[in-house]
């Protein structure tokens, strides 16, 4: 088996492309079947978030693990394969590490060094352990990208502004509203994980009256507590809109909150956030006079002008590294199979050299056998110790596959293919 991932973000569609792809929580679980349905598809995980849809996946062969995921992307996305195609990004095997770690790490985010990113692989990791559609080989890299992305927040300075999605996109709306939003009066809609960032990053700016609103009014209620924002009730949306400054969009929803009439009955000027996937605001909202509507495309666009913190470096340094001793734990896992058929294969010579001692000495007692089958298996034991450890060490440096062949070929060894497969994938292989 193998590593492939592939998805689509911000760098390689515009969000009506990420909004058809999105993949929302109730729709994980099943997702996540299909996907270890397919004939080429053994492990899989899936990350959605509001500007990557992903799959991370443990292939038995690069081209129909390929094949067979963007048939299920496209049959989800509705967006025909050969469409779909143009706005994929794939990894394969060694570069899939990469790619998973660097993610992790915030390098390849909208807002580098954010840390929501984190959270969300979590989840997606959570979500595919529920459903047992990660293996072992996932459960490794989902636990080590995990690791990795908390290192380099811990040890670098790549998240030190606190920087996210929503201070991105507050940073444009300054534009409209005046440098200072102190004093501005905002709402959010929604309650999630997304609105619950939304809330504290408004706050700790000093936007203010802050109103909170969700179609289920108790959790609205329980996060306008915490941060001593206003509680108001879906219903009431439309007139709240007539008297805030600002509003920022981040529900689950999968039609439209803020529809063009809606958002024609305010009457005043206004700046919206949209950070959902799929949008919260109408596609046909944009261009209404006094109403700016700022949302994925717009910070994809804006964001790519930025430059690159000082502190990637550091990042990258530490993403190479943790990449190369990844990969060193898998070259060493690959040669598992063949040491324990190298003790099997042991274990099988002493039981046949103590059926024939049995024969020729039949007046041994059975603690006499005992003590000679006993004496043997600790010389066989020890015999093998140090050429199996230090083999296993061999093996998780760089070219170490090769010793895994080299004991099958010098002990005449028979490891089969499918536990050779499922022991450890081939990283690094070329597609």
């Amino acid at each position: 088996m193998n590593l492939l991932s592939i998805g689509a973000s911000y760098r390689t569609a515009d969000v009506a492309v990420l909004e058809r792809l999105a993949i929302g929580e109730p729709s994980v679980p099943g997702l996540l079947q299909r996907l270890v349905a397919q004939p080429y598809v053994g492990e899989a995980v899936v990350v959605s978030t509001c500007n990557r849809v992903e799959v991370y996946a443990a292939v038995s062969g690069f081209h129909g693990g390929l094949g067979d995921i963007c048939n299920v992307l496209s049959e989800h996305s509705g967006i025909p394969a050969s469409e779909l195609a143009g706005h994929l990004y794939v990894h394969y095997g060694e570069a899939a590490v990469r790619h998973s770690f660097r993610v992790s790490a915030g390098l390849d985010s909208m807002v580098v060094g954010e840390a929501q990113i984190l959270g969300q692989l979590r989840d997606a990791y959570h979500a595919a352990t529920e459903v047992d559609s990660a293996g072992r080989l996932l459960h490794e890299l989902m636990q080590q990208t995990l690791r990795v992305g908390k290192r380099a927040h811990a040890e670098t300075g790549i998240d030190r502004a606190g920087q996210s999605v929503v201070t991105a996109a507050l940073d444009l709306a300054a534009e409209h509203l005046g440098a200072d939003l102190a004093g501005r009066s905002a709402l959010v809609i929604g309650a999630g994980a997304m609105g619950a960032l939304s809330v504290a990053t408004l706050t700790r700016a000093g936007v203010g009256p802050l109103r909170i609103t969700n179609r289920s009014h108790e959790r609205a209620d329980r996060l306008a507590e915490a941060y001593g924002a206003i509680a108001v009730r879906f219903d009431e949306l439309d007139a709240v809109l007539k008297e805030v400054d600002l509003v920022v969009c981040a529900t689950a929803s999968t039609v439209p909150v803020l529809t063009r009439q809606r958002l024609e009955r305010v009457g005043r000027e206004l700046v919206v956030l949209d950070l959902a996937v799929p949008r919260d605001v109408a596609p046909d909202a944009a261009g209404l006079p006094g109403v700016h509507i700022i949302d994925i495309d717009s910070l994809a666009t804006s964001r790519r002008a930025h430059p690159v913190a000082a502190e990637t470096a550091a990042v990258e340094q530490i993403v190479a590294t943790e990449v190369e001793n990844f990969l060193g734990w898998l070259r060493g896992a690959e040669i598992a199979p063949t040491v324990a058929a190298l003790r099997t294969r042991a274990e099988e010579v002493v039981s046949a050299e103590m059926r024939k001692l049995i024969a020729r000495r039949p007046e041994f007692t059975e603690e006499q056998r005992g003590d000679v089958s006993r004496t043997l298996h600790r010389v066989v034991q020890q015999l093998l110790h140090s050429p199996t450890v230090r083999v296993r060490q061999l093996a998780a440096e760089p070219g170490g596959d090769q010793y895994a062949a080299l004991l099958r070929e010098l002990f005449d060894l028979d490891v089969p293919l499918a536990t050779q497969a499922n022991a450890v994938p081939e990283i690094g292989g070329k597609p």
